[in-house]
């Protein structure tokens, strides 16, 4: 006999009956699986029912993948929005009076792990400027801009900016680096648009700045500096792009 047949009662209705013995079942079944849902599969979970350590831990892991591909996402949206601010001047003579180099697009596949910032105003300012990150990425700054080139003592600030408003990429790297990696940091100093030299303080080992864009790398042979070199300079949203460093202050390393 079923278990719908052993509580029916006299004058009980079917349907009355019926649910009797779901609620029954599930009574029965309460000691081994909840009621309504599917029986482990005999791995060690912790006690109640909960989800085992190894679930946990995956679980985990693919919250965080996901967040970190989120972030990234997010940034690539931002990076494609990025226009040049209306507060940014655009119109200043080349360093050495000629035409300036044509504007390059921004990326579509940047590397990984940039950070983009919001324009501000790129005014030439005498005197010190106070700026917000550092190594800082945008902004005002001195009336004259760095020669592009390597160099292995500090360069200010304020000219250094001054030459990503140019449309240079600032390769910066700790003190301390290996001199192997300097040595392999040195060649992009050659390069049009680019200045290396180090920076004491900063959170990475190597860090790599356009105009408004960013990124901290691992080291000098992170695979990501040379993609992003590639990408960003003479980027479209600094203000004064293709404008050259040259004339300006400072003398590279020879």
């Amino acid at each position: 006999m079923s278990i719908e047949g052993l509580i029916r009662k006299p004058g009980m209705n079917p349907r009355g009956a019926k649910v009797a013995a779901i609620v029954l079942v599930c009574i029965l079944a309460f000691a081994g699986v909840a009621c309504g849902t599917e029986p482990s599969s005999g791995g060690q979970g912790s006690s109640g029912g909960g989800a085992s350590e190894e679930t946990t831990v995956a679980e985990n892991t693919g919250g965080e993948t996901t967040a970190v591909a989120a972030k990234n996402d997010s940034e690539e949206a931002e990076l494609a929005r990025a226009k040049v601010g209306k507060k940014e001047i655009t119109n200043m003579i080349p360093a050495d009076g000629k035409k300036p180099d044509r504007a390059r697009p921004l990326p579509e596949n940047p590397p990984e792990g940039i950070e983009v910032y919001p324009a501000t105003t790129n005014n030439t300012v005498k005197g010190p400027i106070e700026y917000d990150r550092q190594p800082p990425t945008n902004g005002d700054h001195a009336p004259i801009w760095q020669n592009c080139g390597f160099y292995g003592k500090l360069i200010q600030n304020r000219h250094a900016v001054h030459s990503m408003d140019h449309g240079v990429v600032w390769i910066t790297y700790r003190p301390d680096l290996p001199e192997n990696q300097v040595d392999e940091l040195r060649p992009y100093g050659e390069e049009d648009y680019v200045i290396v030299s180090p920076y004491p303080g900063q959170d990475a080992p190597v860090i790599s700045t356009s105009w408004r864009v960013q990124i901290e790398l691992d080291g000098a042979g992170d695979p990501r500096l040379r993609k992003f070199v590639d990408q960003f300079r003479i980027s479209e949203i600094a203000p004064l792009s293709g404008n050259r460093c040259v004339g300006g202050v400072g003398r590279p390393a020879a």
